[in-house]
């Protein structure tokens, strides 16, 4: 949408490029731009934080093919004078009339009157009266300038309100990090970095949300967020279910089969004990409340999974043991090839 300071504002100039500029030569310029006057660089420094915002209206307006265009051609028109006359003769050099119609798809005049550059002798139009013409003459509305020009109301001052964009970043951090809350630094959209809060109980992937760490507004309009993606970890020991914490706990065959009391590390460094009952099978979950994840939600549990543990080397004497034992066992598959088998013709 135009703006009335679009006649006043030099948007190359403010981000020092050429007005044929590629669209990569006006994001670097802004880029760099943007690092130097960042607020965040520059608190309390009102200028800097003026130039911020002038950095990001410019911009937001070359950045898009469209608006540029417009004010390509809003520009061009205003180097022509301010002030225009009307008169028989032929269109001046600024081509005003060409200009006029490039912007309004062809329909900028009447074929009874032409518009030149003003020279002697002739009569002098203000420029805000002439486009009130078109607009209280018969609806007149210009594509180019976003809702046109009331009748009699003169051109469009005010441009609206816009925010700026959304902006994406990841971050890696440790397990235990994720589950105590971290700050960690970020790069922004800008090239400038700033400190974030990661909040106790982060999961893998969660996003989180920063307010105003995005792309500036423009025309007074709020800067758009940051999306921070959290990556975590892995840890050695521990795993997590949600907001419980896992680990697992290697158990011999005697406790597993006899009954046991034996010892779990804690998240936290201390150990707790848990009772083992006679014949545990692996796989088993012991659940310690209250060790898990601490989240506003509440704090979750530590689950200990149970391994029993094959021994890789036997004695003689602990052979003879084992021997003993699976003479007088069960075949443990026995129901379990009699249910394969049960349908079988």
């Amino acid at each position: 949408m135009a703006s009335q300071d679009w006649f006043e504002k030099d948007f190359y100039a403010t981000l020092g490029v050429a007005q044929d500029a590629s669209e990569e030569e006006i994001k670097k310029a802004y880029r760099k731009l943007a690092r130097k006057y960042h607020p965040d660089k520059n608190p309390g420094d009102t200028a800097a934080e003026q130039k911020f915002k002038e950095v990001g209206e410019a911009h937001q307006v070359l950045a898009d093919p469209e608006e540029r265009q417009q004010y390509d051609a809003i520009r061009q028109m205003a180097r022509g004078g301010a002030r225009f006359s009307s008169g028989a003769g032929g269109g001046g050099a600024g081509g005003f009339e060409d200009v006029f119609s490039s912007m309004f798809n062809g329909s900028g005049g009447s074929g009874a009157r032409t518009y030149s550059a003003g020279g002697a002798g002739q009569q002098g139009i203000d420029l805000e009266d002439l486009l009130a013409q078109f607009g209280g003459g018969g609806g007149f509305s210009g594509g180019g300038f976003g809702g046109g020009f009331p009748g009699g109301g003169g051109y469009q001052r005010q441009q609206a309100a816009r925010s700026g964009q959304d902006v994406e970043a990841r971050v890696t951090i440790s397990f235990r990090r994720a589950i105590e809350g971290d700050t960690v630094r970020v790069s922004g959209s800008d090239g400038s970095s700033f400190s974030a809060r990661i909040p106790a109980g982060v999961k893998d992937g969660q996003k989180i949300r920063l307010r105003g760490k995005g792309h500036p507004g423009s025309f007074g309009g709020p800067d758009g967020d940051m999306i921070l993606r959290v990556g975590v970890g892995a840890d050695e020991v521990f795993g997590r279910e949600g907001n419980n914490l896992t680990v697992e706990l290697p158990v011999t065959f005697a406790e597993a089969a006899l009954g046991a009391t034996v010892e779990v590390p804690t998240f936290e460094g201390a150990t707790v004990k848990v009772k083992i009952a006679p014949g545990t099978p692996s796989g088993r979950s012991l659940r310690v409340k209250g060790r898990g994840v601490a989240t506003k939600s509440g704090t979750g549990d530590l689950l200990a999974r149970v391994q029993v543990v094959v021994p890789t080397e036997l004695d003689d004497e602990q052979r003879a043991a084992v021997e003993t034992l699976a003479a007088g066992a069960a075949d443990p598959r026995a129901e379990l090839l009699a249910k394969a088998h049960r349908d079988t013709p």
